[in-house]
């Protein structure tokens, strides 16, 4: 909500009151200030001056060397860049130390090595409307010296952010009445005009539907001429962003705007009989003054009149063919209070909000509609002439929304440790607007329907008072580490990691398609009845409690794909969920991390090779994920993939690794194979744990041996590193596999057999190893491979 600083200063006085105190007290009672607008000129420092001088800049042909006078006893000098100036012309001056519009703020300077002490102004370098191109010419008579802001009106816009519990602050008399309460300056009194009132016949207003709309005047206004609004008027609205229309329009904006109260003007001469307030009928269609068609159900409710004809939808936005236009001479003024549920069913459903129904769906105050009313005829009279009925008709009654609430003073004591005495309290009570009763409670004014319970005034007391105020009673206490902070740390522990590895972190919602289900990869299968199904889901694409974390990373994925994006490098943690035992045990939960890669491995780039990421990019991965650790993969057919493999680690199998089905990949418009690990968390985590310990750099040279060793095609590197492992050498440190040969068609080597070149690292951490030692190691390793795979060296 906008309000205007000068629009709030005819309520109370604000005199030598900051805009930054003015925005503390608002944000510390409870007021969100999302922003201020400055408009016009707000500093002193900018003055009106005499050009005395102007020559040309020795070393800039666009520039010109000013004298001017501003009113200080000396000239001074100013460097300017404007062509539309003579000398003896008055223009602004910006002395130093101004802040103009935008942050910028004038100090002294060295322009072409010639010195500036100002900055001559053009209208919009000021935050006024712009003009023509060059500095702002000011009048002949004007006073040398003068600060232009008392020569020209501004203003400051307060962007205010309201909570839904507070109706009362959504105009300028309730921010005013707010601020008074906070400054502890009194209020100014409105010069409300008072009309009669008079029960309507039920031939004139007949509410139809009592329970929506509880009260529903009107008045009608003969005789007036529609045209433009007087200037005041225009400079309130457009002060907070409103544009005027015309003067019957902009009494009613104004009005709500003054004093929250929304208002209705309608074309009597469009009129058939009287007004009913009544619901729609179901299917009925409403065209509404923005044009936009609605069709309607019997929960919204309708101003008719008494041929049916639907004239506004009530509390909303009037109609299109009811409103008034340039030929209207009599009007119908409405003021109604309506229930706020109501208004905001209408309104959510229909996607049709208002300034009205923004207020209406949070609640006016029931004693204000006659107000209102009353301040809408005398201006409307005032600014377009005619005359008005002598009494306002109405139907109905103002609902009652508040009653008497006792202040419980031993709780205020105990919620505000006593920091503030209980004549203070009831001070702040009085201020708020309410009134101590004989009982020692308190009635409570109609526009604070809020306040229903002691708690409720004891928070008003302490919000005005300042919650800085209230003592603390219990300092910080020491908590030691938990399982729960453990795991915690763990976690961002490997989002930092992957995050540096070029990964992007997703999170993906836990419940899954029926038919996503395939692409899980967990390391035990799934069995009848392990999957826990959404009774009632919202959609069939959330009707799975997520088993595997890789469903969702792929429908990630493709989405990603679809955006034609190459390089898919993505993980998420998260938990995933199943049944145990085929469904004996209901309902576990587990921690996972998985991790997706696809696509070129480098930017595209004519100094770079395109590669597409393989099963050794995402081995490589995971080693730096955990810390260079050896990582060992187990082959284990898994449904939906290829290449599957289990993931061990010092002999513990903590994840899965896969390659999507060719097939399936096609399904989802991979270009590229797409390679998925999924690991238990839990596992992980236990592996991170604990201190990371540096190893020294070794301080004595090793020394390698190469080997190559015939065998049959289908054994795997994995059961080669499992022999290794047992043989325990003491002195071999690390190998590696770096050729792999193998012959299709039989002539340099059986179809059936492959050849593979090893190199093994030996070294000894105490001293230096002779040769002698490494060819008996090395001697060892090969006897164990030939005894146990039955190898060929070559």
């Amino acid at each position: 909500m906008n309000i205007s600083l000068n629009w709030l200063a005819t309520h109370l006085d604000l005199t030598g009151k900051s805009i930054q105190e003015i925005d503390d007290l608002f944000t510390f009672a409870g007021v969100e200030v999302e922003g201020i607008v400055i408009k016009g000129i707000t500093s002193d420092k900018i003055v009106v001056a005499q050009v005395m001088e102007a020559v040309q800049h020795p070393h800039a042909d666009r520039l010109k060397v000013t004298q001017v006078d501003a009113g200080e006893g000396s000239l001074r000098q100013i460097v300017c860049g404007a062509q539309n100036y003579q000398v003896g012309d008055k223009v602004p001056c910006a002395l130093p130390g101004t802040a103009l519009p935008g942050g910028f703020t004038i100090s002294e300077t060295v322009m072409r090595k010639v010195e500036s002490r100002g900055m001559l102004c053009s209208a919009a370098e000021l935050g006024l409307q712009a003009g023509e191109d060059g500095l702002l010419i000011l009048p002949p008579d004007s006073q040398i010296g003068k600060p232009l802001m008392e020569m020209f009106d501004s203003d400051v816009l307060l962007e205010l952010e309201v909570t839904p519990n507070r109706p009362d602050l959504l105009s300028h008399r309730g921010m005013a009445r707010e601020l008074a309460t906070l400054l502890k300056t009194p209020l100014q009194p409105l010069d409300l005009p008072s009309r009669s009132v008079g029960v309507s016949p039920t031939s004139a207003i007949r509410i139809a539907a009592p329970t929506a709309c509880p009260l529903y005047t009107a008045v009608r206004i003969t005789g007036v001429t529609v045209q433009d609004s007087p200037a005041w008027l225009k400079q309130r609205l457009e002060s907070i962003g409103q544009r005027p229309i015309n003067n019957i329009v902009d009494v009613t904006n104004y009005v709500l705007h003054e004093l929250g109260q929304p208002l209705h003007a309608f074309d009597a001469a469009k009129l058939s009989g009287g007004i009913v307030v009544r619901h729609a009928v179901e299917g009925e269609v409403f065209l509404a003054l923005d044009a936009s068609q609605h069709i309607l159900t019997t929960d919204d409710l309708l101003i008719a009149d008494a041929s049916g004809r639907a004239l506004a939808l009530g509390g909303v936005m009037g109609g299109a063919d009811s409103g008034v236009t340039a030929a209207t001479t009599d009007i119908l003024l409405e003021s109604a209070y309506f229930t706020p549920s109501g208004i905001r069913r209408t309104s959510r459903r229909c996607c049709l909000s208002s300034d009205s129904s923004y207020r209406f769906e949070r609640g006016v105050d029931p004693a204000g509609v006659l107000a209102a009313s009353a301040l809408a005829v005398k201006l409307i009279l005032e600014t377009a002439g005619g005359s008005a009925e002598v009494a306002n008709l109405t139907a109905g009654e103002a609902p009652v929304l508040t009653r008497p609430v006792a202040l419980d003073v031993a709780k205020l004591n105990q919620l505000m440790g006593s920091s503030i005495s209980l004549p203070d309290a009831e001070a702040i009570l009085t201020r708020l607007g309410l009134t101590k009763l004989a009982d020692a409670t308190w009635e409570v004014p109609s526009f604070r329907a809020d306040l229903q319970r002691h708690i409720d005034l004891v928070e008003e007391i302490a919000r005005v008072h300042g919650l800085d105020k209230v003592p603390s009673r219990l300092a910080g206490t020491f908590v030691p580490a938990s399982a729960s902070d453990a795991a915690y740390d763990a976690d961002m522990v490997l989002r930092r990691r992957l995050a540096a590895l070029g990964l992007y972190e997703c999170q993906t919602i836990k419940l899954i398609a029926g038919h996503q289900v395939g692409d899980s990869l967990m390391a035990r299968p799934l069995l009848d009845g392990d999957l826990i199904r959404v009774k009632l889901p919202l959609s069939e694409d959330h009707a799975v409690m997520r088993p595997s974390l890789v469903p969702g990373l792929l429908a990630s994925a493709v989405r990603n794909v679809g955006q034609q994006v190459k390089s898919l490098r993505f993980f998420e943690l998260g938990r995933v969920f199943r049944n145990a035992g085929g469904g004996k045990a209901r309902d576990q939960e587990s921690d996972a991390l998985a991790i997706l890669l696809a696509g070129p491995t480098e930017p595209f780039g004519w100094a770079q090779t395109q590669r597409d990421a393989d099963m050794y990019d995402l081995k490589g991965v995971l080693s730096a994920l955990l810390g260079g650790r050896e990582i060992r993969f187990s082959p284990k057919d898994r449904p939906g993939f290829v290449l599957a493999c289990d993931i061990k680690l010092a002999g513990q199998v903590v994840g899965v690794f896969a390659r999507l089905a060719p097939a399936r990949e096609r399904e989802l418009d991979f270009t590229a194979p797409v390679y998925v690990a999924e690991f238990d968390l839990a596992k992980l985590r236990k592996l991170l744990g604990g201190i990371q310990h540096v190893v020294d750099l070794p301080l004595f040279p090793g020394s390698s041996r190469d080997a190559a060793m015939e065998l049959p095609l289908t054994t795997a590197n994995a059961q080669i590193e499992s022999v290794i492992d047992k043989a325990a050498e003491p002195l071999l440190v690390a190998c590696e596999c770096f050729d792999v040969f193998t012959d299709p068609t039989g002539v340099k080597l059986a179809v059936e057999r492959k050849s593979l070149a090893y190199r093994f690292h030996y070294r000894a951490s105490e001293r230096t190893l002779k040769s002698d030692e490494v060819d008996a190691a090395h001697q060892r390793l090969l006897a164990a491979l030939t005894s146990q795979l039955g190898v060929k060296f070559r």
